[in-house]
């Protein structure tokens, strides 16, 4: 909250120059001259790359904001987050089959998840499900490449104790039905010329021999995985790390077909070897995360704040270009145009670049909690975070409707193929699990929350599944047109905002909750 005083002095100081507001044709006029959006794609995708929480690619995230914020002319602050126990790193990743029919290697491996030690070799078995198995195959484990079961959905291996007391109960399980199994064979060879009983299923879980057969030497585990590939992180398992208890095996995510073929030639019990690189990397912590919020003053009523943004960190077996560059750049374009056309906004405008949404809304979350005191005074959220189409609409009570339609006029024919239109909502019941994007902790406060509607005129058969935490979530995902349109839209309507002689009033926003005594009276 010590930061937000200093730039409400600092605003309150400005707003005795008493300047005159500029209009939003000044911002159109330079975004049709002099439209940068695409250039902070490529700088944030291209030259950064992905950018999860505790990696050298998120601080340098961090740091090109706050270079373009203060380059722009902008107050710039740095909102601490989180502490995590180690930082990560991903370089390069190459496997390949060394057989007759050999192949190169289409994989990932989940972030804070190990690398090989250098060039690493070695033969392919298939995992152990029983005790028994286990026993005897302990001796080869010892420098073997594991194929386990299971379809992965981009999440490593759990290996947390609680992973291992749910492995150990199955375990028992199976046992049990292995014993029933030499029974039901035992019945079948008596009676070979009968009828044949079938055998009973072991319980299917992926590892479930996992710290046996680390400790036994295996090189790594490898996973069945949809394509396109995805990847994540375990949250709880991460803040658990420490230097001294990291993981030691790579966790792979191996091109479901290219599994296939492996596994078959692992059930036949053939000899043949897979050759891994993979360089991810830690560090010791504490690693400090921070969300950058970039501070337009407000000359009039400065304490009043209007928020725009979106989350800074990605997953990083891509680039986060979709999710979540196509969010931040717009809002960080918008902010230049703004500073560029000389508005001097009536209420302070904050461009809020989240941390650690992928982690769980961590960035938004605490910036709520340290500022509570602030939400009264805050007249809208904009949030962009559903991937790069281009903004047409946007959705507003019966209360705010007028405010918004004459904010959004010059938007209307700003493009003849994405007329903007301003739609009336209904008040919908106040969602009890308000969402899994950053609005979610305004939401909870009461604060207009607001995300534009956007549509594909252009055809570019985007699907926002294919790109979600996978190896395509990449730059040329984004549309230039699309993009850049956005950060127009952008930057007139939250301007417009700033600029309302009022804060946008808040009732009609949520259904009346009626209480049960209240129904039971009406009837």
């Amino acid at each position: 909250m010590r930061q937000i005083i200093y730039f409400l002095f600092f605003c309150f100081f400005l707003s005795l120059s008493g300047q005159e507001v500029s209009c939003p044709e000044k911002i159109i006029e330079i975004s049709r001259n002099d439209n940068r959006t695409m250039q902070w794609l490529d700088e944030l995708t291209n030259r950064i790359g992905g950018r999860p929480i505790g990696s050298p690619n998120y601080e340098a995230a961090v740091q090109w904001a706050v270079i373009r914020f203060r380059e722009w002319g902008m107050e710039v602050y740095l909102d601490s987050v989180t502490t995590l126990p180690v930082g990560f790193n991903r370089g390069p990743a190459y496997g390949r089959l060394l057989s007759e029919n050999g192949m190169v290697l289409h994989f990932v491996t989940p972030s804070y998840t190990a690398g090989t030690k250098g060039v690493q070799r070695g033969h392919v078995l298939i995992e152990p499900k029983t005790q028994r198995e286990f026993e005897r195959m302990k001796g080869v484990l010892n420098g073997a490449w594991v194929l386990i079961s299971g379809k992965s959905n981009g999440w490593p291996i759990d290996i947390s104790p609680d992973a291992d007391a749910k492995r150990m109960e199955i375990r028992l399980k199976n046992a049990e039905i292995e014993k029933q199994n030499d029974e039901i064979r035992r019945q079948n060879w008596i009676n070979r010329n009968g009828e044949q009983k079938p055998l009973i299923p072991l319980i299917e879980e992926p590892a479930l021999f996992y710290k046996e057969m680390v400790e036994a030497g295996v090189l790594g585990i490898i996973q069945s995985a949809e394509i396109p590939l995805t990847a994540m992180y375990d949250r709880k398992n991460l803040m658990n790390l420490r230097w001294d208890n990291l993981p030691r095996v790579p966790d792979i995510k191996l091109d479901e077909h290219q599994f296939a073929v492996l596994e078959q030639m692992a059930k036949e019990r053939r000899y043949f070897q897979l050759e891994f690189d993979i360089r991810n990397y830690f560090r010791p912590g504490p690693v400090t995360v921070y969300s950058v919020i970039g501070v337009i003053p407000g000359v009039e009523f400065p304490e009043e704040l209007v928020l725009m943004g979106g989350h800074l960190d990605s997953y990083d077996i891509s680039t986060g270009a979709s999710d979540n560059a196509s969010g931040v750049v717009p809002a960080m374009e918008a902010a230049r145009l703004i500073m560029a056309s000389g508005a001097k906004p009536r209420r302070t405008i904050l461009v809020t670049l989240w941390a650690g949404e992928e982690f769980g809304l961590l960035g938004s979350s605490a910036w709520v909690n340290k500022n509570k005191a602030a939400m009264p005074k805050i007249s809208a959220m904009f949030n962009r975070d559903g991937g790069p189409n281009v903004a047409t609409s946007i959705s507003v009570t019966e209360a705010m409707f007028p405010y918004f339609e004459e904010i959004c006029k010059p938007l209307t024919s700003l493009h003849s193929d994405f007329p903007f239109k301003v739609l009336k909502a209904t008040p919908s019941p106040k969602p009890k699990n308000p969402g899994g994007t950053d609005t979610a902790p305004f939401i909870v406060e009461g604060i207009p929350t607001f995300a534009f509607g956007t549509d594909d005129p252009y055809g570019t058969n985007f699907s926002y599944r294919e790109i979600w935490h996978t190896e395509r979530d990449t730059y040329e995902k984004c549309r230039k047109e699309y993009m850049e349109h956005t950060a127009v839209v952008t930057a007139v309507t939250v301007l417009g905002i700033s600029n309302l002689n009022t804060l946008l009033p808040r009732q009609g926003m949520w259904q009346e909750e009626i209480s049960p005594e209240t129904q039971k009276k009406k009837k």
